[in-house]
C-alpha cells in the first residue's frame, strides 16, 4: 500500500528524443510518447523518475528536440507538489560534474514537483574537449539530475545517491555509457567498485541502472550479470531495446534485473515488435513491486516471417510465374497484418493511425525477389514505412573458418549479415593480423592505433590519430634518450620492439595513453577557430545525415556527425530491397572507409 514508507519510482530508458524527426509521418512519435511517459508520472503522483539513458537520439539533437524536452519537462515536472524524502549523501560528489551540484528540488530558485534523474547512455554520452552531452544543458537548467558519469579509464568507483523516505532508505547506483570492451577489461581486472553506505548497510534497498550490452554481442562486447555486485537489489538495464520489464531473478548473483527496453521503434527488428511498456516501481523497506503500464501512443508495429522454401505446394522455382504468385502471396499476408493493426487501434484512440509493418521473406532455394518499390507504392497512404516493408534475405548455415585465415579485403567485400555489430577495433587488429611483414605496425600498438580510429570514424576526432602517432613517438624518444641507444638502426629497431611489447602488455598505461592523445585532439580541435565555427552550426552537414534506425536488427551504418550510424541510400538492384541492399551497402561502406584510412596510415607511418 502506499503509504509514508513507500518509494514510488516511474521507470523507462531509451526514449531516442529527435529520433526521425523530419519524417513527416513519425517525427513526432517520440515526443507523444515522452509527454505520455511524464503525464504517468504526474497522474501517479510519483517520487522521482528514473531514467536508464538515450533520453536522446542523436549526441548533439537538433533545437526542435531540445525545445520539445524542455517543453514536457516543464509542464509535468514543475509545481507546487512537496517532495516528500530526502538525500542523505554528500552531493558533491553525486553530481561532482555540474556546476550546481545538488539535486534540482533544493535550488530556491526552482520550484520542482518530480525530480528525474537520469543517466546518459551511447547516444547521448558526453563527447567534445569539455566532456559535455545534452543531459549536462537539461541539467544546467534544473530540470534533470545527470548521475553516473564516470571520465576515468583507471578505476571507476561508483558512489550511490542515499535517499531517504520514512523508514525506506534506496541506495541509488548508476553508471552511464561506456564501451562495453574497456568496461569488461575493467570489470575482469577489478577495476570497478560500488562503494556503500557505512552505518547499517544490510537496510538499504541497492537500486543499479546501467547502460551497456546486456546480450552478447562477441567475446567483450558485452557485461555479463555476474560481474555486477550480489548485494544489488534490482538492476535497471538500458541500451536493450526488447522490453522485459518484469523483474527477472539472476539464479547466481539472487538480485533482480529488469529490461524496461525502448518507448519507440527505432529498428524493424522482432524485439522491437514486442509490446512497449514502463514501469511503476513501489518499494517499501527491502521489498519492492513492478507495475507494468502499458504505453498507448507508440506506433504499432507488426511483423512476421515467410520461408519459401517451405510451401513447395504453393511455390515451384521452375515456374514461369512464381515471383507473381510470391508477390501475390505477400500482399495477402499484408492486408492481415494491416487488419490486425486496425483492430487493435480501435481499441486505442491515442495510437497513431498507420502502423509499421515488416515482412522478411527467406527467398533461398532458387526463388528470385520481385520489385518492392512497386509493390510499396501500394501501401504509401496505409502504412508509416512504405518503404521497409518487404525484407528478403537468404538464409544462411554459417560455416566454421580458422580465424589465422582471415583476409582483410574478402572481409570488407562481404555484405553485412543480418543482425551483425560492426567493430572498428576488431577491423584494425584484424587487418594488421593478415597484412604483409612489410607493412606491420613497429611503434604503436593495434589496440591504440583501434582507439583512435574509432574516434576518428565514430566522433570525427580528426586529428585523433595524428595525435596518437605524434605522442607515442615522443615517448619512444625519451625512452630511446633515457637508455642511450647507440646509434645503430638494429640495436634501435630492436629498443623499439622492446618497449612496444612492454606497451601491449600494461593495458592500463596504453589507455592512460590514447586518453591523453585524445584530449590533445580535443583540445587543438577547439582552438581553430575554423573548427570551432563549423561545429557550432547545428544544421551543418545534416541534411541527407540522418539515421534511419530501419535495418533490421540494427545492422550498423556509414560514417555520420556524431554519434551512431547514419542514414545511406543505395539503388536497389533487380527486385531487391533498397532498404535491405542499403542496410549491407551502408556496413560494407563503413569498412571500406576503415580500410582506406588504415592503407594511408601504413603508407605515411610506418
Amino acid at each position: 500500500m502506499d503509504d509514508e514508507d513507500t518509494f514510488k519510482i516511474l521507470i523507462a530508458t531509451d526514449i531516442h528524443l529527435g529520433y526521425l524527426e523530419k519524417d513527416p509521418v513519425r517525427g513526432n512519435d517520440t515526443f507523444v510518447t515522452f509527454n505520455e511517459i511524464l503525464d504517468h508520472a504526474q497522474k501517479n503522483e510519483v517520487d522521482f523518475v528514473l531514467l536508464g539513458g538515450d533520453l536522446f537520439h542523436d549526441n548533439k539533437p537538433s533545437r526542435k528536440t531540445l525545445h520539445s524536452c524542455l517543453e514536457s519537462l516543464r509542464k509535468y515536472c514543475m509545481g507546487d507538489r512537496p517532495i516528500q524524502f530526502e538525500i542523505l549523501s554528500d552531493q558533491a560528489v553525486n553530481f561532482h560534474y555540474s556546476k550546481f551540484p545538488w539535486v534540482n528540488y533544493q535550488d530556491g530558485n526552482l520550484n520542482i514537483s518530480i525530480p528525474v534523474f537520469s543517466i546518459h547512455g551511447n547516444h547521448d554520452d558526453p563527447t567534445g574537449a569539455d566532456a559535455l552531452c545534452a543531459l549536462d544543458i537539461l541539467s544546467c537548467a534544473g530540470l534533470l539530475n545527470h548521475f553516473g558519469r564516470s571520465a576515468s579509464v583507471e578505476k571507476i568507483d561508483i558512489s550511490p545517491i542515499l535517499l531517504r523516505k520514512g523508514r525506506t532508505k534506496i541506495a541509488l547506483y548508476g553508471l552511464g555509457a561506456i564501451p562495453d570492451e574497456r568496461l569488461y577489461r575493467m570489470f575482469v581486472n577489478k577495476q570497478v567498485t560500488m562503494l556503500r553506505p557505512k552505518e547499517d548497510e544490510d537496510s538499504w534497498f541497492n537500486l543499479f541502472v546501467i547502460h551497456q550490452n546486456r546480450s552478447k554481442h562477441g567475446a567483450t562486447n558485452y557485461i555479463p550479470e555476474q560481474f555486477l555486485d550480489d548485494f544489488i537489489n534490482l538492476v535497471v538495464w538500458g541500451h536493450e531495446h526488447e522490453c522485459k520489464i518484469a523483474p527477472y531473478q539472476n539464479e547466481q548473483q539472487r538480485f533482480y534485473v529488469s529490461q524496461p527496453g525502448s518507448s519507440v521503434v527505432t529498428s524493424l527488428s522482432p524485439g522491437e515488435a514486442v509490446k512497449k511498456h514502463i514501469g511503476l516501481l513501489h518499494v517499501k523497506g527491502k521489498k519492492m513491486k513492478m507495475q507494468k503500464i502499458a504505453l498507448e501512443t507508440v506506433r504499432t508495429f507488426h511483423m512476421e516471417d515467410i520461408v519459401l522454401a517451405d510451401h513447395p505446394d504453393l511455390f515451384n522455382p521452375d515456374n514461369p510465374k512464381v515471383t507473381q504468385a510470391i508477390q501475390a502471396f505477400c500482399m495477402e499476408k499484408v492486408e492481415l497484418m494491416l487488419d490486425n493493426a486496425e483492430r487493435q487501434r480501435l481499441g486505442n484512440p491515442r495510437q497513431p493511425e498507420k502502423p509499421l509493418i515488416r515482412l522478411r521473406v527467406d527467398y533461398a532455394g532458387g526463388f528470385e525477389p520481385f520489385n518492392v518499390h512497386r509493390f510499396s507504392q501500394k501501401y504509401m497512404d496505409r502504412v508509416a514505412n512504405p518503404k521497409d516493408i518487404i525484407y528478403f534475405f537468404r538464409h544462411r548455415e554459417q560455416k566454421v573458418k580458422n580465424d589465422n585465415d582471415l583476409n582483410f579485403g574478402k572481409l570488407v567485400s562481404r555484405p553485412t549479415a543480418e543482425g551483425m555489430t560492426l567493430r572498428v577495433e576488431d577491423l584494425v587488429k584484424q587487418y594488421f593480423q593478415t597484412a604483409e611483414k612489410k607493412v606491420q605496425l613497429s611503434l604503436l600498438t593495434e589496440r591504440g592505433m583501434g582507439e583512435a580510429v574509432q574516434e576518428f570514424v565514430d566522433k570525427e576526432e580528426k586529428d585523433a590519430i595524428e595525435e596518437l602517432v605524434k605522442f607515442q613517438l615522443e615517448k619512444t624518444q625519451r625512452f630511446l634518450k633515457e637508455r642511450r641507444t647507440d646509434a645503430e638502426e638494429e640495436k634501435i629497431d630492436e629498443e623499439v620492439r622492446k618497449f612496444r611489447e612492454s606497451r601491449k602488455e600494461n593495458t592500463e598505461e596504453e589507455d592512460e595513453e590514447v586518453r591523453e592523445a585524445m584530449t590533445r585532439a580535443r583540445a587543438h580541435r577547439s582552438e581553430d577557430p575554423v573548427l570551432v565555427a563549423a561545429s557550432s552550426d547545428e544544421e551543418l552537414m545534416d541534411t541527407g545525415m540522418r539515421d534511419t534506425g530501419d535495418s533490421d536488427d540494427g545492422l550498423p551504418a556509414t560514417v555520420r556527425r556524431g554519434r551512431g550510424w547514419a542514414r545511406g541510400r543505395a539503388r536497389g538492384a533487380r527486385g531487391q530491397n533498397s532498404t535491405a541492399r542499403g542496410s549491407s551497402r551502408r556496413g560494407r561502406g563503413k569498412k571500406n572507409f576503415i580500410f582506406f584510412v588504415l592503407q594511408l596510415l601504413t603508407f605515411f607511418f610506418l
